[in-house]
């Protein structure tokens, strides 16, 4: 298997640097951690036609790139620190489903919004009793005289649905049905004031980027795929989750790596050779988890090895977290020196990233999920009896 960049990358990626280069010095940089100003960037990339570069077919206001120019795009996105995006959720996910699973009348209505950066999607799957066991969501809709689905239930984790336009939601639409059978994606718009309600979930970190939803007859037009086929569809959104974007991440892993060396050193604490074996070692593992995201890429994927790729990357990421703290010292326990009372929940990056970390291995699927699939799908060992 090669997985290698052209001469025609090469042109690319000096174009993408050169555009990310120039838009963020007058965007603000790094600075623009706002949400609001998140939005503005959003809405930038798509008058640049940068969203939806893997979609495989323009059309929609996005450009049409190769998979080596999406990963450039990837790179280059994270190398340059740009703004966090608040659009993951449409173009990673819900676009690739409507082009695999949608009508062409929803691909027109939907995927223009999502290249323009102007409507953002959350999703609508976790539960308080169906979280890893996406297969238990009790969220039922009812189809109403008018043709619309009327959705009641609750959803939990969701991320940005505080500031969403729209969540596409895995909800039981026949009474009665258990496990697999009987549920259906449906797309249902957020402003319903009454029919929907957004509580914040406040993190380790102090921020409230996941929140609980409640629905309460909350109207939905559109099913996506079959009534009743909802678990189809789920199960192709969560096959394409993990693709160019993991490189991306890696880039970012890069970055933070690079960060918590130079404060070892600086601390003196790369002295002890606990602390250096482990920084060895953390390189060694990101290089490794490259290589084997590029064949995936590249076509060279086994069962089970999406599966493998999180196991590996969110217990990696854990240990670096770790690591950051350890190597501030007592510095580490104790909050920034311009801390005051009027902003009291602040964090230095290392303990931020200690703290965050902490879900690494529940969000995304969960560690025990992840060597479940393996056993039970790759390796063959019998399956868990279910209650």
């Amino acid at each position: 298997m090669e997985f290698g960049f052209g001469v025609e990358d090469a042109a690319f990626r000096g174009e993408v640097r050169g555009w990310l280069s120039s838009r963020l010095v007058e965007f603000g940089g790094e600075g623009a951690v706002s949400f609001a100003q998140r939005r503005a960037w959003e809405r930038e990339l798509g008058r640049g036609g940068w969203i939806g570069l893997g979609w495989g077919r323009g059309g929609f206001g996005n450009r049409v790139a190769s998979l080596t120019q999406q990963v450039v795009w990837a790179e280059e996105y994270a190398a340059a620190r740009a703004p966090g995006r608040c659009g993951h959720i449409g173009e990673n996910l819900l676009a690739p489903t409507l082009l695999m699973h949608g009508s062409g009348a929803q691909q027109e209505r939907f995927l223009p919004g999502i290249a323009r950066g102007e409507e953002l999607w959350c999703q609508g799957y976790s539960e308080p009793g169906a979280g890893s066991d996406l297969a238990s969501v009790r969220t039922a809709a009812v189809r109403g005289d008018d043709g619309r689905w009327r959705v009641s239930g609750q959803k939990v984790w969701t991320s940005l649905a505080h500031e969403a336009d729209w969540c596409f939601v895995l909800a039981r639409t026949e009474a009665g049905a258990r496990r697999h059978r009987g549920l259906s994606f449906l797309l249902v718009p957020m402003d319903q004031p009454g029919a929907i309600e957004v509580r914040p979930i406040r993190q380790l970190t102090g921020e409230c980027e996941f929140n609980e939803v409640f629905f309460d007859g909350a109207l939905a037009a559109d099913v996506v795929g079959d009534v009743g086929g909802g678990w189809a569809v789920a199960m192709g959104l969560l096959g394409v989750e993990r693709g160019v974007s993991t490189l991306a991440q890696q880039v970012g892993f890069a970055e933070e790596l690079r960060r918590v060396v130079g404060a070892a050193v600086r601390s003196g604490a790369v002295e002890d050779s606990v602390v250096a074996g482990e920084c060895v070692r953390l390189w060694a593992e990101l290089r490794v988890m490259r290589w084997n995201a590029l064949r995936m890429l590249g076509g060279g994927q086994v069962g089970g090895a999406s599966s493998v790729s999180k196991l590996l990357w969110g217990r990696w990421h854990q240990r670096l977290g770790e690591l950051a703290v350890r190597v501030l010292g007592p510095a580490g326990g104790v909050g920034p020196s311009d801390w005051s009372a009027r902003a009291p929940y602040r964090l230095r990056e290392e303990q931020r990233l200690f703290l965050f970390s902490r879900a690494d291995t529940i969000y995304g699927g969960a560690d025990e999920i992840q060597r479940t699939i393996i056993a039970e799908r790759v390796l063959g060992l019998p399956r868990e009896a279910m209650p």
